[in-house]
């Protein structure tokens, strides 16, 4: 969402020292591309979006140019070598973090590329009233203890959960149950070190958005995608006299403007919804809602401009789009080429692939009797990972 409340401060560690062994290949999975990018970057850029600060990666000895080549370009992070095991590692990365003393801190792992604004939300709200908490998901399937290829007897599934990544934590607990962890086998997760110096840990929902990439088949899950997908967009705004009126991000002369929230451009917020719709990302008031004042007179150029970058974030470029404009006026063929440079220039596309149309319902309807404009887009979308 591009507008979401603000999450409380927090810091941010993901792990990223293992070897990878289970997908094969010599490259640690973490930084072998998924989706258009390394694996990595999917999960840093989406905890630098949502406000983490600092934010250390922990990698191992031999991986620091793997680690910063992947991560290219993004600001604020700092590179901490892990250790031999995960504690280890994590351990390494609180340290690192202890002179800035965070108040809260998620613990992530890097090979869980998709992760929901929502959990870290239900993280992070969680923190009130206990210093750890985790995501979880359901057991659907039954359960069987294993004993030399046999079951040897079952598992009670309503008490089991799966436990995910990001885990949260007051950052001052985890530190200190990291430093007095004496188990003698290495640590699943946080959860469990922070449990053996006996605190508690609130289960919150998860998300199987979160899922863990393991295997090498699981990196092929990005090409099960379609090839292509397409998006349709519908939008109506009033006219009134007296009010500018914007049309595919064109100020365009005439005697009436449409009303709304932002600058009321039916045209974009058709392109807009098409491109959202085309990724499952829902639509434009859900990003930018019109109860939210900062969105008030806003250019709808930038709406635009979050969707396509949706888009290309969830492996997707932009083919084409196909946009009618229903009204009886004005007339928008003398304003078409600059509409469809402006739409072209917003989306990254050239021209050619940006067709713009008007047509009118023979004075039937709200449009023909000129109360308003409707706009109706067409997006189609193609995979690029």
């Amino acid at each position: 969402m591009a507008t979401p409340s603000p999450l409380p401060p927090f810091a941010a560690i993901v792990v990223a020292a293992g070897k990878g062994l289970r997908v094969g290949g010599d490259t640690p999975k973490q930084f072998r591309d998924w989706r258009g990018k390394p694996l990595i970057r999917h999960s840093v850029e989406a905890l630098l979006e949502a406000g983490a600060s600092p934010l250390v990666v922990v990698v191992a000895p031999d991986a620091r140019d793997h680690a910063q080549a992947a991560l290219r370009g993004l600001a604020e992070l700092q590179f901490v070598v892990g250790g031999a095991t995960r504690q280890n590692s994590v351990r390494a990365g609180l340290e690192a973090l202890d002179e800035s003393a965070p108040a809260h801190v998620l613990i992530h792992d890097a090979a869980r590329p998709d992760l929901p604004r929502a959990v870290l939300d239900g993280l992070l709200a969680a923190l009130e009233h206990h210093p750890g908490a985790i995501p979880v998901l359901p057991v659907v399937d039954s359960l069987a203890f294993a004993c030399d290829g046999v079951m040897a007897g079952k598992a009670e599934r309503e008490v089991l959960r799966r436990v995910q990544t990001p885990q949260a934590f007051r950052f001052i607990d985890i530190l200190a149950a990291h430093r007095a962890w004496t188990g003698a086998t290495n640590a699943g997760d946080d959860a469990q070190v922070l449990m053996d110096s006996n605190r508690s840990v609130a289960l919150v929902d998860g998300d199987e958005r979160l899922k863990k990439i393991t295997f090498a088949e699981d990196f092929m899950d990005s090409s099960t995608l379609p090839e292509f997908r397409i998006g349709q967009g519908y939008d109506v705004h009033r006219l009134e006299a007296g009010e500018e009126l914007w049309l595919g991000g064109v100020l365009i002369p005439h005697n009436m403007g449409l009303v709304g929230h932002s600058d009321a451009d039916v045209a974009l917020h058709a392109i807009t919804d098409a491109v959202l719709g085309a990724v499952g990302e829902g639509d434009i008031g859900t990003h930018f809602p019109p109860s939210d004042p900062q969105w008030r007179g806003a250019r709808s150029g930038q709406f635009l401009e979050h969707a396509v970058g949706l888009a290309r974030a969830a492996g997707y470029a932009i083919a084409n789009v196909d946009l009618t404009l229903i009204c009886e006026a004005p007339k928008i063929g003398p304003h078409r080429p600059a509409m469809r440079a402006e739409v072209a220039r917003l989306m990254a596309l050239d021209e050619g692939a940006v067709s713009i149309k008007a047509t009118t319902t023979e004075k039937l309807g709200f449009t023909g009797r000129g109360e308003g404009i409707a706009a109706q887009a067409v997006v189609l979308v193609t995979r690029t990972a």
